[in-house]
């Protein structure tokens, strides 16, 4: 496979994620998913973590974030003939995708994970990705046998019109994890006004 930069993805990225339909269709009586607390935002920013050694390339298979209980398969995700992220289909409530012609996840570099937060039928993979809090872990296993072990950083809600495609998709000069879904704020025409991100960095490896 070639192997792209992320620069490629354009700032549209994930708004295919971002329809509501669940909370269009009856769900917003349950509550709209949890967003990052100011607390888990920008705090710390600019002063890098240390950082376990990097991994040799390898495909993931699954992510697990133990603290908002998920535990999911990864599909490999392309680009749509717009330039943005294709997403996982959306039947499936417990699936999240990468973007394979980039990074990784626990190489040199920004690796990128994404997945609905919701569908027709409710909460998806990621529904709770806001309340996810700093120093919270994340784990990528892969195909090699080896797990990649990840810390978050921070965890910040953009307005699409907003989004920072440099600071989310950039080169990084140690292995770095992204995990994305919507956010923000909600409305009947439009959906999810932007996106919920994650921003974590290698911490560990096991395999």
């Amino acid at each position: 496979m070639r192997r792209v930069g992320n620069t490629v993805i354009a700032g549209v990225t994930a708004l295919a994620l971002c329809s509501g339909a669940w909370l269009l269709w009856g769900g917003a009586g349950a509550g709209r998913p949890p967003q990052p607390a100011a607390a888990e935002a920008r705090a710390g920013h600019g002063r890098q973590a240390p950082a376990a050694p990097a991994l040799p390339p390898s495909p993931p298979d699954r992510v697990r974030i133990p603290a908002i209980g998920v535990n999911a398969p990864l599909t490999g995700l392309g680009l749509t003939g717009s330039g943005s992220l294709d997403v996982p289909p959306a039947g499936d409530d417990n699936l999240a995708g990468w973007y394979e012609a980039g990074t990784t996840p626990g190489e040199t570099g920004t690796a990128i994970l994404a997945g609905h937060v919701d569908n027709a039928e409710g909460p998806a993979v990621f529904y709770r990705l806001g309340a996810l809090k700093r120093g919270g872990r994340i784990e990528v296993d892969r195909r090699d046998g080896s797990v990649a072990v990840f810390t978050v950083d921070r965890v910040e809600v953009y307005d699409a019109a907003d989004f920072p495609d440099g600071e989310v998709y950039g080169a990084a000069g140690r292995p770095e994890l992204r995990v994305i879904t919507c956010g923000g704020g909600w409305s009947r025409s439009t959906g999810y006004r932007g996106n919920v991100v994650v921003f974590a960095h290698l911490t560990g490896s096991r395999g």
